[in-house]
C-alpha cells in the first residue's frame, strides 16, 4: 500500500496510525479529524477536566517525542467514501485517495429534542463540551442531569463535589440496568443518594422549559425540577452517515468481522463507530470503551496490510471503569446473558465489592467497587478463559 488514510483522529485513529508504523508501514499515512485538536483523552471529561484539577496540556495522548510521519488534517468533515475512486471527501472540498482506509469516527452525542438554541444545555463528549460545561459549573447553582448512565454519574459526581445542587433523572427503573444488570446497576447507582445528590427513575422527560436560557426540566409524570444547568447523558451514536451509499455494509455502526474488517476490501474499522462480530456470542456488537480503542486498531490494521488474509484472533473481553464520588467502579466483559451474579467480596451496602457474574456456572463478567487487587486477578483470568 502507497497511502493509508485513517478517517477519525481520537483515541482509535491514533491507536491505527500507531500500529500502522509499528507493523512497519512506511508508505503515506494521513490522519483526518473533524475536530481542530489533536489527538486527547476522553476520560478526564467528565472528572478531573470538569473539576478543573487537570489542564488541557494533560489530556493530549501523543508524546513529546512521537512522529508518525503523518499528515494531518484537522477541522475538515468526511462527507462521503468513493469505493470506486478510492478516495475519502471531506466537507472543505478536499480529496484524499488511498489505497487502505482505516473508519475510526467514533460517536456523537444525542441530544434532547427541543433543546437547539436554548442555553444552559449540554452534552459532553468533545473537549470544547467540556470547556463550556466547565465554565458554567464553577458558577454553581442547580444541575439537573438527564440519564443516569455512565457519563451522567460521573458529571453528578463532579459537580456534586464542586458544591452544585444536583438531580439525576433516569427513564428505566434502575440506572445501568443495561451494562451492570438490575441488582448491580442499583448497588452502583445507589452512590448518587449515598451523597444525598436526587435520583428519580422511572419516569421520562418531557421537555424543558425556559426563553433564552433554560430554567425547568418537565417530567412526564407532571413534575418540574428547577434547573440552571441540564447536562443531556441519553447515549451517543456512531458516525456513520457519511458512509451512506458508499457500498459499507452498516448496522448500529460499520459492519465487521472480528478483525475489523468491513464489507469493501481495504477498508477496517475501528473505535466507536465499528460494529465488530463477537466469537464468543455469536454477534456483533459496538464497544465504546477506552481500552477496545486502544487495543483493538492492532487486529484491524494486521488485516489491513495483510489484505485479510490473516485469521481473526479472539478479542479480549471489553473492560471499562469509572469514577465516581471517590469510588473506583470497574467492569469486565458482558453481563447480558449471565443468568446469576454472586456478590464474592466486600459488601454491597459499603460500595465495596467484587461481584462475578456467570453463565451456567462459567464466569462471563465481574464487577469490581473499590477492588482494584482482587478485580485485576479476575480479569486476566477472564481473559485467558477466553482465549
Amino acid at each position: 500500500m502507497r497511502t493509508v488514510a485513517v478517517v477519525g483522529a481520537s483515541l482509535a485513529g491514533l491507536s491505527a496510525a500507531r500500529s500502522l508504523r509499528k507493523r512497519g508501514y512506511d508508505g503515506r499515512l494521513v490522519v483526518i479529524g473533524d475536530e481542530l485538536h489533536r489527538p486527547y483523552d476522553r476520560p478526564p471529561l467528565s472528572k478531573e477536566f470538569l473539576a478543573g484539577t487537570l489542564g488541557e496540556a494533560e489530556l493530549t495522548l501523543e508524546t513529546d517525542d512521537e512522529d508518525l510521519a503523518a499528515q494531518w488534517l484537522l477541522g475538515t468533515r468526511a462527507v462521503a467514501l468513493d469505493a470506486t475512486d478510492r478516495a475519502v471527501r471531506l466537507a472543505d472540498g478536499q480529496e484524499v485517495h488511498a489505497d487502505g482506509f482505516v473508519l475510526a469516527t467514533g460517536a456523537a452525542a444525542r441530544t434532547l429534542p427541543g433543546s437547539e438554541g436554548l442555553a444552559g444545555v449540554h452534552t459532553l463528549r468533545t473537549l470544547d463540551d467540556a470547556r463550556a460545561l466547565r465554565d458554567e459549573l464553577a458558577r454553581g447553582g442547580r444541575l439537573v442531569v438527564i440519564g443516569g448512565g455512565f457519563i451522567g454519574a460521573e458529571v453528578a459526581s463532579t459537580a456534586y463535589a464542586l458544591g452544585l445542587d444536583v438531580t439525576v433523572v433516569e427513564a428505566a427503573p434502575t440506572p445501568l440496568a443495561g451494562p451492570l444488570g438490575q441488582a448491580m446497576g442499583a448497588i452502583v447507582s445507589g452512590l448518587h443518594t449515598d451523597h444525598g445528590v436526587r435520583l428519580l427513575c422511572g419516569v421520562g422527560v418531557k421537555g424543558l422549559s425556559g426563553e433564552s436560557r433554560v430554567d425547568a426540566v418537565l417530567l412526564e409524570d407532571g413534575r418540574s425540577i428547577p434547573a440552571d444547568i441540564v447536562v443531556a447523558g441519553v447515549g451517543a451514536r456512531p458516525c456513520v452517515e457519511w458512509l451512506d451509499g458508499s457500498g459499507i455494509a452498516l448496522d448500529n455502526g460499520v459492519k465487521c468481522g472480528a478483525d475489523g474488517r468491513t464489507s469493501l476490501a481495504g477498508v477496517v474499522a475501528v473505535g466507536d463507530c465499528a460494529n465488530w462480530y463477537d466469537p464468543r456470542a455469536g454477534l456483533h456488537r459496538r464497544v465504546e470503551h477506552w481500552t477496545g480503542a486502544r487495543e483493538r486498531p492492532d487486529a484491524a490494521i494486521a488485516t489491513l496490510l495483510a489484505g485479510g488474509a490473516v485469521e481473526p484472533g479472539m478479542p479480549r473481553p471489553p473492560y471499562f471503569w469509572s469514577d465516581q464520588y471517590g469510588v473506583r467502579i470497574q467492569f469486565v466483559g458482558h453481563a447480558a446473558g449471565a443468568d446469576s451474579v454472586t456478590v464474592e467480596a466486600g459488601a454491597a451496602d459499603d460500595r465495596d465489592v467484587l461481584a462475578v457474574y456467570r453463565r451456567a456456572g462459567n464466569p462471563v463478567a465481574v464487577l469490581g467497587m473499590n477492588q482494584p487487587r482482587l478485580f485485576t486477578r479476575w480479569r486476566k483470568q477472564l481473559a485467558t478463559a477466553a482465549c
